[in-house]
């Protein structure tokens, strides 16, 4: 029994222990990932001479600050990281609350025309975004919101990703018994979505809320095309400086470096969540 036990013990160790090569490759990767971003703030704190430079600089040097302040004098920044917030923050909540009950629905919930519906949904995610450019434009029109930030809002309040990501999470998240015995206790569907599958959904929920806030951020081409020049969001703002005829990268490294620092904060208030639902499908498989 000792010599098992003994065997059992050097072969869990060997599978829990990485290996050497293991840190490297996770090392390189992570580095290749941060460079960009260090590379952005090392042209973000000096001036574009840098760029014709030989031998380009490795270390940041200290007008990084006075960069910013330029951007801001340039464009009207704060006003465009204003409406970025609104537009992705609200497109985040509701994204990830229709999302959810969708998924519960489609998941838990047995009604008439409930594959189909959902077949229906998942196809939508094929038809590209550029052939409902005219016709959203010119709803958003009629309404009289061209221009608003409504016109951001308003089309992107739900998404079928969304609603297929969290009712695949949902099949195995939530079982029948546990809703039959809330149903049991009297609990109305409302108050089961609540209470039962939105807390077991949660770490799904951290991960849409995740990339679609980032999406939201990044979204360039639709508020383009709808919002007024003077109401721009944060990709608005960075298009606008770099569209005149000298592009200073100092400048517009800058702002991107400004435009990075709420998916950042985004990511870490959510970290923990994301991490939870990694490691959850892990165990799972």
């Amino acid at each position: 029994m000792t010599t098992i036990h003994k065997g059992l013990k050097r072969g869990v160790s060997a599978l829990g222990k990485p290996r050497r090569a293991t840190y490297v490759v996770l090392t390189i990767f992570v580095l290749g990932s941060l460079f960009p971003f260090y590379w952005s703030f090392l042209v973000a704190s000096r001036d574009s001479g840098m760029l014709t430079e030989r031998v380009p600089p490795f270390l940041p040097g200290g007008n990084f600050f006075a960069n910013a302040a330029r951007v801001f004098d340039t464009v009207p920044f704060w006003k465009a990281l204003g409406n970025s917030l609104i537009v992705s923050g609200t497109v985040t909540l509701t994204t990830v609350l229709f999302s959810a009950l969708a998924g519960f629905a489609f998941a838990k919930l047995r009604f008439r025309g409930r594959n189909g519906l959902f077949v229906f949904i998942v196809i939508t995610l094929a038809v590209p975004t550029q052939l409902g450019i005219i016709p959203l434009f010119m709803a958003m029109s009629e309404f009289g919101w061209a221009g608003g930030l409504q016109s951001v809002i308003v089309p992107n309040l739900v998404t079928a990703f969304g609603v297929f990501w969290m009712r695949q999470y949902t099949l195995d998240a939530v079982p029948y018994e546990l809703i039959e015995a809330a149903r049991v206790d009297g609990c109305s569907m409302i108050r089961i979505f609540w209470n039962v599958c939105l807390p077991a959904v949660r770490p799904a929920a951290a991960i849409l809320a995740m990339f679609t806030f980032m999406t939201s951020w990044n979204d360039f081409l639709w508020p383009l095309v709808v919002l007024d020049a003077g109401n721009p969001t944060v990709q608005l703002a960075l298009e606008k400086l770099q569209s005149g005829y000298y592009v200073d990268y100092s400048l517009v490294l800058a702002g991107t470096t400004l435009a990075t620092i709420p998916i950042l904060i985004v990511f870490l208030l959510l970290g923990r969540q994301i991490v939870a639902g990694i490691m959850q499908g892990a165990v799972k498989g």
